[in-house]
């Protein structure tokens, strides 16, 4: 998650109506530009906001999600690029800024729906180890655990769990599109699946990644910076894991999930209150101020 940052006191100029505002229109998937044409909010401030409200959504919800009862947990990666696809990044962009590709590790409950950790970095296996024991370190019980067939998982799960999880991968297999322009756009085909006990004895029955590829989508169509074939894009890695933190805070308290009738983190027993927006306003509010009194 994100490593807090130090609050603004140029913050203090906007009204919390206006923090809201914001925060409001960032959630549901607006760019920087439209919202600061909606609120009115300058463009500078608006994106110290993300970076400040997400320092704090990543606090509160690193505490917040610890000895989690979670049953079966589904894991992916979702890919994403900051500054420049990694194709372009050329030898004066890299000695000059963090550029080229950002991938966000994400798990989910399969039950309530909660996001409990994500972690945005590479597709290496530094990266998978450190999300795999994060993973480990918020759960109070043995989980059945899947993921896709990414052979980084296997050493992470070892790692992190050793024999205590009942781990399985879902492989997928795909065919080739036909159409050039398809393939370019699209993913490919489907052509079957297959199910592989690899730790433990998970249940066959819940060997499953459609909720988190699903939760993909969201991410997908709430947090501009991940929407495709844009240049919604982020240019700083610290201003990409700060929306993503804010969209979490957003999923997890925030919005009532369809099937569930309630949020995520009520269903998951960490919070009995459907949070707003004003509630998360007013809690980030006053960490900032125990973080001016701090310093």
């Amino acid at each position: 998650m994100l490593t807090p940052f130090k609050h603004n006191r140029s913050m203090n100029r906007l009204t919390s109506e206006q923090r809201a505002a914001v925060v409001s229109c960032l959630i549901e998937g607006c760019s920087i530009r439209s919202t600061v044409r909606m609120t009115g909010v300058c463009k500078k401030t608006v994106m110290r906001l993300v970076v400040e409200v997400g320092a704090f959504c990543s606090e509160y919800q690193d505490k917040a999600f610890r000895n989690l009862h979670c049953q079966r947990l589904q894991v992916d990666e979702m890919w994403s690029f900051v500054y420049a696809k990694a194709k372009n990044v050329t030898p004066e962009i890299a000695a000059n800024h963090i550029a080229g590709d950002a991938w966000l590790w994400v798990a989910i409950d399969a039950e309530t729906k909660l996001v409990p950790c994500w972690y945005v970095g590479q597709r290496d296996a530094i990266a998978a180890t450190e999300f795999i024991q994060d993973i480990e370190s918020r759960l109070a019980n043995r989980v059945q655990l899947t993921s896709d067939g990414l052979r980084l998982y296997l050493d992470a799960v070892v790692d992190a769990f050793g024999e205590g999880v009942d781990y399985a991968k879902l492989v997928k297999y795909y065919g080739n599109a036909s159409d050039e322009g398809q393939k370019r756009y699209s993913p490919a085909e489907c052509t079957g699946a297959e199910k592989i006990r690899v730790i433990g004895d998970p249940d066959p029955k819940y060997i499953s990644t459609s909720y988190v590829e699903r939760q993909n989508l969201s991410v997908r169509m709430t947090n501009r910076r991940f929407t495709r074939l844009t240049n919604a894009f982020s240019k700083k890695i610290e201003n990409h894991a700060a929306s993503v933190a804010l969209g979490y805070f957003a999923y997890n308290f925030i919005k009532i999930h369809r099937t569930l009738r309630m949020s995520p983190a009520m269903a998951a027993g960490v919070t009995t209150r459907l949070w707003e927006v004003a509630d998360l306003v007013a809690a980030w509010e006053a960490w900032g101020q125990r973080q001016e009194r701090a310093a």
